[in-house]
């Protein structure tokens, strides 16, 4: 197993996925209270800080977003204010919006400087699917949006609660393989937000068997655990993921590969980004995993 990995390849699996550094949902300081009808500006640098945002019923209050907020098809015609977690100080220093969300800043010391602009800041990240309630009912209040965005929470929560609780009947539980990136290998081990929607769908995640959030693995690793089900995160341009995961050499053994559960062409979105559509991406997981057999003719 190689222990280098590219930095523009990392930097690339950070932008799709995001939310994997962040630690938690965390509040920095809080913002003085509002009157209901004085709505504040927002600037969000993350995408499921766009989608939440948007999901409360405060998306005509966004004055900027980054250039990989791509849900709801409404966040394009905002303006672009930088990259995830690299807001550009000169479009807020002239936009000058009310309040900046992230999820995790690029740059430790951006943080003061949105500050020294005169902008409240706030980072609300989330590093499991229990923590997108509170983080929406946290943008709820920083927003004006406090019914909705309680509404929402507590529909999500009993969701989730739901989810588990079926996941718990579950008996002889599918081992998954999600395969992040492919060159080189990448999946999510115990602790990450990706074997946390395993985990709710009824299945059991492989990379579980490491103490790391991300990590790189090597083929043999993959066939050694036979998983019974792969789902590719990413696409591929120039061919099926999945029959690429197929044709693998040494691959032909493994379960998943054995009886045809390969996934691909997903909207990956669903699994690696926390947000307010959490719940369809554990019931397309759990399709994934448990497909409903098709009645005889």
């Amino acid at each position: 197993m190689r222990n280098r990995f590219p930095a523009n390849r990392l930097r690339a699996i950070c932008c799709t996925i995001l939310l994997f550094l962040a630690a938690g949902c965390t509040q920095k300081k809080d913002i003085k209270p509002r009157a209901a009808t004085d709505k504040p500006s927002i600037v969000s640098l993350a995408p499921s800080m766009t989608e939440m945002i948007f999901a409360i019923g405060a998306g005509d209050q966004l004055v900027g977003r980054t250039t990989a907020c791509d849900w709801p098809a409404a966040a394009a015609k905002v303006p672009v204010a930088g990259s995830f977690g690299r807001p550009s100080l000169e479009v807020l220093a002239a936009i000058h919006p009310d309040l900046v969300v992230d999820v995790d800043l690029a740059d430790e010391e951006m943080g003061k400087k949105i500050s020294a602009l005169g902008i409240h800041q706030e980072s609300i990240a989330c590093k499991s699917p229990d923590d997108i309630p509170a983080a929406l009912r946290k943008l709820g209040k920083l927003t004006g949006h406090t019914r909705e965005a309680d509404s929402l929470a507590l529909s999500i929560s009993k969701g989730l609660a739901q989810f588990k609780t079926e996941a718990e009947r579950q008996k002889n539980k599918k081992s998954v393989y999600l395969e992040i990136w492919n060159d080189p290998f990448w999946t999510g081990g115990k602790g990450s937000y990706t074997s946390a929607l395993i985990a709710c769908a009824g299945g059991r995640n492989i990379g579980d068997a490491v103490e790391k959030e991300y990590f790189e693995i090597s083929q043999e690793w993959v066939i050694e655990k036979s998983p019974e089900v792969i789902a590719c995160m990413y696409m591929d341009k120039k061919s099926s993921a999945a029959d690429n995961v197929i044709n693998r050499p040494g691959w032909h053994s493994i379960a998943a590969v054995k009886h045809r559960q390969v996934y691909d062409r997903l909207d990956n979105n669903l699994f690696l980004r926390p947000g307010p559509r959490v719940l369809e991406g554990i019931a397309q997981l759990h399709r994934m995993i448990y497909p409903v057999e098709r009645a005889a003719p």
